[in-house]
């Protein structure tokens, strides 16, 4: 969940933009006020770019373009193989930088964006944008501003209106309010937490985003070139920046699912100033009964977002999920799926950012119908300890197979609260419990060994 922060060809506006990054957001309101929010813009997405091949072979997927992969300054031609294991430690990576501590701050409430005296062009485009949000970005709005064609702000915009889009579709079913803090990184960078706990509708809700930039530790950039990345740094130093939006939504009712998605952004700046970047993320499903018509409609939506760019994509990216978010101890699923792929970097950045912005406009539509519709379920204790239960294997994928959790727990001084707000308030853990055959328990337990075709 990150990208890399440099603007610049010479040194002093290096040094300079590196500034303006960690400064603190110039006139802010004072702590406590609230969020002044305002409907976000949306594009268009980019068509493919003719001339690219896709492939699929076993575990693993890759582009074959004519142009370059995830390169610029200086680009190479050719492909870059994904396999599904190796991808899987981009994310642990990110989650990694974004959970390094020893460097962070103790987290602050958010405050608004205030109106500026003078608005003009593109600058008050990205101003009235950031009044949306539910805080002010990350980096200080006048180098966004400054740099409103880069990438790393096109990828921030981006995340922090993925998060005040959700947050208050969340808001306006459950009537209750998000905490936004905020946090700071000492190298560099940092987040917005936005939590909701014990709300009428959600046990736990949670929508974070993070960027954060400086240099890769030589256990990050080992891991990397494991992955195939060819990565040659300047006095053993490799600087990087990562952002990202990654939430996890548990409610309380039973036969409303659990939700993840995460979109994510990396790029690292090697020694002669060439640049390689990618793309990464997912969204999945983890219901506690089977509803088919749930599972279309979110399958359905994705696979549409996905169709707009190649017809590959979410069959390939479906399979990648249901092999990730698999909990092999017990020989099951997580739930029943999604999309999910990493190291993407072709045919062109642009085109690749248009497919993120694609599927992480789907995180709204793809969910809030479905927790409509069970709003006024009723349940049973019995169902109740089923969902219980389910949450119970939740918790143990997330901690025994997740690398981004598992990365950031290994790593000292790392900060706990955003590592583990995915899990849930309460979970279960029963004996050899195993549901009566015939049951919807039973049904489901199936689904999840034996993964299904739901579009």
């Amino acid at each position: 969940m990150a990208t890399i922060v440099f603007y610049s060809v010479n040194k002093t506006a290096h040094s300079a933009a590196r500034r303006c990054l960690t400064s603190p957001l110039k006139g802010l309101a004072s702590a406590g006020e609230s969020v002044s929010r305002l409907a976000s813009t949306h594009s268009r997405s980019v068509p493919l770019l003719p001339g690219t091949r896709w492939f699929s072979r076993g575990t693993g997927v890759r582009f074959m373009s004519h142009g370059t992969a995830g390169r610029s300054g200086n680009t190479r031609r050719g492909a870059l193989a994904l396999s599904g294991a190796a991808a899987v430690t981009a994310a642990a990576a990110v989650a990694g930088f974004l959970a390094n501590t020893d460097h962070f701050q103790r987290a602050e409430m958010a405050t608004r964006v205030p109106r500026a005296a003078k608005e003009t062009g593109e600058e008050a485009d990205i101003l009235q944008r950031c009044r949306g949000f539910m805080s002010p970005p990350v980096t200080d709005i006048s180098v966004l501003q400054g740099n409103k064609d880069e990438m790393r702000t096109k990828m921030e915009m981006l995340i922090m209106e993925t998060q005040a889009d959700f947050c208050k579709a969340l808001e306006k079913v459950d009537g209750g309010t998000f905490r936004v803090d905020r946090w700071k990184r000492k190298e560099g960078g940092g987040g917005i937490s936005c939590v909701m706990q014990d709300g009428k509708v959600f046990e736990k809700a949670g929508v974070n985003v993070s960027v954060v930039f400086g240099n890769l530790t030589e256990e990050a950039a080992k891991q990397m070139r494991s992955r195939g990345k060819v990565l040659k740094g300047k006095d053993g130093k490799l600087p990087f920046v990562a952002m990202g939006v990654s939430s996890v939504i548990h409610p309380k009712n039973p036969h409303i699912p659990t939700v993840h998605f995460n979109y994510r952004y990396f790029e690292i700046e090697e020694e002669d100033g060439t640049k390689q970047w990618w793309f990464g993320g997912g969204t999945d499903l983890t219901p506690v009964y089977i509803d088919k018509e749930d599972a279309f409609h979110f399958h359905k939506t994705l696979k549409e977002a996905c169709d707009k760019h190649h017809p590959q994509y979410y069959p390939d990216f479906k399979k990648w999920c249901d092999r990730y978010f698999y909990v092999r101890h017990r020989g099951e699923t997580r739930g029943i799926g999604g999309i999910f792929f990493d190291d993407l970097d072709s045919p062109n950045q642009e085109e690749v950012f248009s497919f993120v912005k694609s599927c992480a406009r789907t995180v709204v539509p793809c969910y809030l119908p479905i927790v409509y519709k069970h709003l006024s379920d009723s349940f049973s204790d019995e169902e109740k300890d089923w969902q219980q239960v389910r949450r119970g294997r939740y918790v143990e994928f997330n901690l025994v197979y997740d690398r981004g959790v598992k990365f950031g727990l290994a790593t000292p001084g790392s900060r706990i609260e955003s590592i583990l707000m995915s899990l849930p308030l309460t979970a279960r853990w029963e004996y050899m419990h195993e549901p009566a055959k015939g049951t919807r328990e039973a049904e489901m337990l199936d689904a999840l060994r034996n993964p299904k075709d739901w579009v």
